[in-house]
């Protein structure tokens, strides 16, 4: 890298950070505005939805930083092209491709970041921080278990085999107790979901009652229960895609095909995943077409909010692909890469028509 390249390369990265630091700073401050309504809930505190939130800034981060490079891209360009810089060294024979590859090295150190975050830091800090806020929120129900669940309350202990995102849950068992010691029945179900407040339905259930000397068998399309176990509580079995990791998610797919369960959300957030990482690059690439044209000569607040609408808009077509691709059954692969790879396309054209 010459004396240009190092020059472009750290004025990228240093608005890319001092974006970061205003973003989270933002995020933090609206996760903890909106964690006051649990307080005084259980044993939950003001200190615990403090530490909830510094806990769930890595997870801000990695979703952040698509968004972040794309501010720190065009207010660092854009400065530069203010101040001529950039016209005098396209002036002096420097090609758009040319400036564009410290750029893009740029992106790719701030894609590597985000592939760090998403892998070591932002999954399991985010499942301890979810973990600590509903067992303090529901510090009278007891819980153990990791992957799979263990809820306990009163007499009732319910076990969660497998879990999905949202209001509804795989495989369950209740046990039902009678005193401490004699076990009451068993019911096992291939799915439990909320029916009511309070109220629980199982589906697919086989019930085996314990009676006096003889054992009752039966077997029913729907069954309900009365608990006061919060689906939240129940949420700690889930496993919600942004919160594993690649290799988390590559085997927990492995897991569901074996098993003959969809595993189509699940493929759609491992392709989004990685196509967000490389997403890094393209959205700092095209800076340079807007920094060379229409904000050239634009203050720092318009390239602002063009760079948080940008960002936005981006961070919305991939929610509303994705979700759209799960609907209709479309290939997770195709649905993963399909905003980034239209963003990339457009990014390429943009920049060699760039004068």
């Amino acid at each position: 890298m010459n004396t240009l390249d190092r020059y472009l390369y750290r004025t990228v990265l240093l608005y890319a950070l001092m974006a970061m630091a205003v973003l989270l700073t933002l995020g933090g401050l609206f996760l903890f505005i909106s964690e006051q309504g649990d307080i005084g809930v259980g044993t939950y505190t003001a200190a615990d939805a403090l530490l909830f939130t510094l806990l769930n800034l890595p997870q801000q981060a990695f979703q952040l930083l698509p968004i972040g490079a794309m501010i720190g891209a065009l207010m660092g360009l854009g400065n530069l092209a203010a101040a001529s810089e950039l016209v005098v060294t396209r002036a002096s024979g420097v090609s758009i491709w040319r400036v564009a590859w410290p750029v893009g090295l740029a992106g790719a150190t701030l894609a590597v970041s985000m592939y760090a975050i998403g892998e070591y830091a932002a999954p399991p800090l985010a499942q301890f921080a979810q973990t600590e806020k509903t067992t303090s929120r529901l510090a009278d129900v007891s819980f153990a278990g990791r992957g799979s669940a263990w809820i306990k309350e009163g007499n009732l202990i319910l076990r969660l085999r497998t879990g999905e995102v949202g209001q509804s849950f795989g495989g369950a068992s209740l046990f039902v107790l009678d005193g401490p010691s004699r076990l009451r029945s068993i019911q096992t179900a291939d799915r439990i979901s909320v029916a009511d407040p309070g109220l629980w339905l199982l589906q697919h259930v086989a019930t085996t009652r314990f009676g006096t000397g003889h054992i009752e068998a039966t077997i029913a399309d729907h069954a309900t229960i009365r608990s006061t176990i919060n689906p939240d509580f129940l949420g700690l079995a889930a496993t919600d895609p942004d919160l594993l990791t690649l290799r988390g998610l590559a085997g927990y797919i492995a897991h569901l095909k074996h098993n003959h369960l969809t595993a189509a959300p699940y493929e759609i957030g491992f392709w989004s995943r990685i196509a967000r990482i490389f997403a890094v690059v393209i959205v700092t690439l095209l800076a340079l077409p807007f920094v060379f044209g229409p904000l050239r000569t634009t203050g720092a607040g318009t390239r602002t909010v063009v760079g948080v609408l940008l960002g936005v808009a981006f961070f919305l077509i991939t929610r509303t692909v994705e979700n759209g691709g799960q609907l209709f059954g479309l290939n997770p692969a195709l649905v993963g890469w399909l905003p980034t790879a239209v963003i990339g396309c457009g990014t390429l054209i943009a920049i060699s028509r760039t004068r």
